[in-house]
């Protein structure tokens, strides 16, 4: 197996298994609603950032580079939406308290990526770091697109297990709801680096 695919491998692994918005919204949305109805939302995690990925590969995120000032707006409208989801994840009712908060579906999640700003700095990264111009272009983003995708998976269900595991834990509506305000603040601490870097 070639170097540079192990270390691709590797570093998508560690990206999608370290705490961010993507992986707390999965361990929220399986300890509230279950694995099987958080799927589609992990899919469209896996299937958007990969894409996204192969598109800023590509080259998308050298003209956003061109352009500063659509770099901060872009992190200032993850860091919102992000705000909205966590108040969302905060004050979703326990199972039988009134109506439960939508699972965030297949498209919600696959747009997500555009403005989820840890997305963009794993982007950035995998395109400074993988690719190369001794390789066709071509070759290089279906690798780095497939790659994301398969590990993607994986490394979600980890946390849709751990959220589930903590949804069974915590029977009393009251424990639910602190578990579900802590997920809301971690999600507003993970975009804290990002947004002070900026």
């Amino acid at each position: 197996m070639d170097a540079t695919l192990v270390s691709l491998v590797g570093f998508s692994i560690a990206m999608y298994i370290t705490p961010g918005p993507n992986n707390v919204m999965v361990a929220a949305s399986a300890a509230n609603h279950g694995i099987r109805a958080t799927m589609p939302h992990m899919v469209g995690i896996a299937a958007g950032f990969s894409v996204m990925l192969t598109l800023v590969c590509a080259g998308l995120g050298s003209a956003l580079v061109s352009w500063p000032l659509l770099l901060p707006l872009f992190r200032w409208i993850g860091a919102a939406w992000l705000a909205v989801l966590a108040w969302q994840i905060a004050s979703a009712p326990a199972p039988g308290e009134g109506r439960r908060g939508r699972v965030l579906g297949f498209f919600g999640a696959a747009a997500f990526q555009w403005v989820n700003p840890k997305a963009w700095l794993i982007a950035a990264g995998a395109a400074g770091e993988y690719l190369s111009l001794n390789h066709p272009l071509a070759v290089q983003l279906a690798r780095i697109f497939a790659v994301f995708l398969v590990v993607g998976m994986p490394c979600l269900l980890v946390w849709a297990l751990l959220g589930s595991g903590a949804g069974r834990l915590l029977h009393s509506p009251a424990r639910l709801r602190t578990f579900n305000v802590a997920m809301a603040l971690l999600l507003v601490a993970s975009l804290i680096p990002v947004l002070i870097e900026g």
